[in-house]
């Protein structure tokens, strides 16, 4: 991959644009934001360090877009951040308009990219840029069960006392309050969750994980989680430039699939060179499948109060 573009160049998107240098899973990164001269001295302070990281992506910044011409991957962070008090859905309207735009500029330049949102609230603004770019479902990926199923992982870790690298955990549905995790397609080592812990502790955990982002809200009062969620994206990323055909939770137009169409909701899908190459179904209990019917009722019923 030649080319990758962040629109967004706060915390996140600077962030993952460290990230992918640092990686090198690009030849130039291009950090793009409306705010004068950021973009530019964040690319310029990042390519400094080059020398020292050891890494030849170059990192540049700007205030348009025909910077970003021929970008093969577009990462979507711009939009405001959440503050104490603030649901996902209290950004919607605000953050709408300012993807909407964004993806309308980005796409000009680079009609053959694959667009990866991590703007908040994730499946609204997933289904912002697919409908505004026109793009196939394929090339349009929200970046949500990663950061979800990471907490998760965490979480699980830190209970257990026993290493991340460990734990695997899947987490569907929307992003928030009415995300699915899955316990029993989660393991250690190859163990199954509910044989590790009681239910009492699962549950906890799970209601930690679906409150992930609003606890970081709550300590930081200024501003919103980014490490993770730059992490995440960038697993996406990398996914995509290595076509490593990982199976990942990402947010996704249906189709049909899981019962659910005309809707963005996360589920896993093999990720590849083409963006998203396969919706991986797996059997869901009546309980995690009523589960599901309600989170992609509630992302639903915020398309529906869109006016784009």
């Amino acid at each position: 991959m030649s080319k990758i573009t962040v629109i967004g160049a706060g915390n996140v998107g600077a962030t993952a644009a460290q990230r992918i240098a640092e990686k090198e899973l690009a030849n130039e990164v291009v950090l793009v934001d409306v705010v004068e001269g950021m973009p530019q001295g964040k690319g310029l302070d990042m390519y400094e360090s080059a020398p020292v990281e050891g890494f030849d992506t170059m990192v540049t910044g700007s205030n348009t877009y025909e910077a970003t011409a021929g970008s093969d991957i577009i990462v979507v962070t711009a939009g405001i951040a959440r503050k104490p008090g603030m649901s996902r859905d209290d950004l919607q309207n605000t953050n709408a308009g300012i993807v909407k735009s964004c993806v309308e500029q980005a796409v000009k330049h680079s009609p053959n990219s694959i667009i990866l949102v991590v703007s908040n609230p994730l499946d609204v603004m997933t289904y912002v840029a697919k409908k505004v770019s026109g793009f196939d479902r394929k090339r349009v990926i929200g970046m949500a069960g990663v950061l979800d199923s990471a907490r998760f992982r965490s979480f699980i870790a830190m209970e257990l006392k026993v290493s991340v690298e460990d734990v695997s955990a899947f987490v569907l549905g929307g992003h928030g309050d009415s995300m699915v995790p899955l316990p029993r397609y989660s393991t250690v080592a190859g163990i199954p969750l509910p044989d590790l812990m009681d239910q009492a502790t699962i549950d906890r955990l799970v209601k930690r994980t679906a409150n992930g982002g609003i606890e970081i809200v709550n300590f930081l009062k200024t501003g919103s989680a980014y490490y993770a969620p730059s992490s995440s994206v960038v697993q996406m990323v990398e996914a995509i430039v290595k076509d490593k055909k990982r199976i990942l939770p990402c947010a996704v137009w249906l189709q049909g699939e899981y019962g659910q169409s005309d809707v963005v909701v996360g589920v896993p899908i093999k990720i590849g060179r083409s963006g998203m190459e396969e919706i991986v179904q797996i059997k869901l209990t009546p309980e995690e499948q009523a589960a599901l019917n309600k989170s992609a009722a509630d992302v639903k019923s915020n398309m529906a109060k869109l006016s784009i």
